[in-house]
């Protein structure tokens, strides 16, 4: 009996050596790891897919530090979304609408994974450990699940499918309040390529109608 207690005592010795010899990443840390590596990229560029209901856009994203951010769409072809630090931009070339959007510095963008974590609490959807990104598929990914702190946020919560070597995003999956559903793949993902501030800069083609402040009217 007394070499058993001896035993048991040793092992319990190792397995908290053990436990304390490892980094426990929770998931509100694993979060904060992913906002230091986009904190760290310069320039982002990705093929994008965007998936709501039935209806499905692509076209390639490319994002400027810290603001800068650029869609040019294949599908719809020739629509773009243009942020440059103060003027969103949309072109819609199917009603020849082009709408827009001044932002003053206090409504610009500072980052979105910061306000992720600001006004979303996260967890692990299964674990810490990687788990395919859909069933069945060879890819593997960390998903985070981040559910609203307040009643004010346009998605109950956000699905955030993570490459466990490179802490860049894969796939984001929101839900509304009415229960829709909205996916973004992010995939051909490239990173500090140089691009240029000139990227964003967009004229829309004359012929389009312009409707100004389309989303608030942004006091002086």
């Amino acid at each position: 009996m007394k070499k058993r207690r001896i035993a048991l005592f040793i092992l319990l010795i190792l397995t908290v050596g053990f436990l304390y010899g490892q980094e426990i990443i929770t998931a509100g840390r694993y979060m904060d790891l992913v906002g230091e590596r986009y904190s760290s990229i310069r320039d982002f560029e990705a093929t994008l897919n965007i998936r709501s209901g039935s209806s499905n856009m692509v076209g390639t994203v490319s994002h400027l530090s810290p603001s800068l951010m650029r869609v040019d769409f294949t599908q719809p072809a020739n629509q773009v979304i243009v942020f440059n630090g103060e003027m969103l931009t949309v072109y819609l070339p199917e009603f020849r609408v082009t709408l827009t959007q001044a932002i003053n510095r206090s409504r610009a963008p500072t980052g979105g994974l910061t306000l992720l974590r600001r006004n979303y609490t996260p967890s692990y959807v299964t674990g810490p450990d990687p788990v395919p990104l859909d069933a069945g598929s060879s890819e593997r990914v960390i998903k985070l699940r981040l559910r609203r702190n307040t009643v004010a946020e346009g998605f109950t919560e956000i699905i955030l499918s993570i490459n466990p070597e490179t802490r860049l995003i894969r796939r984001m999956e929101g839900r509304t309040i009415a229960d829709t559903e909205v996916r973004f793949d992010f995939s051909n993902i490239r990173i500090n390529q140089g691009i240029p501030s000139a990227r964003f800069i967009y004229d829309a083609p004359p012929t389009a109608n312009v409707y100004h402040n389309f989303l608030f009217r942004d006091p002086n």
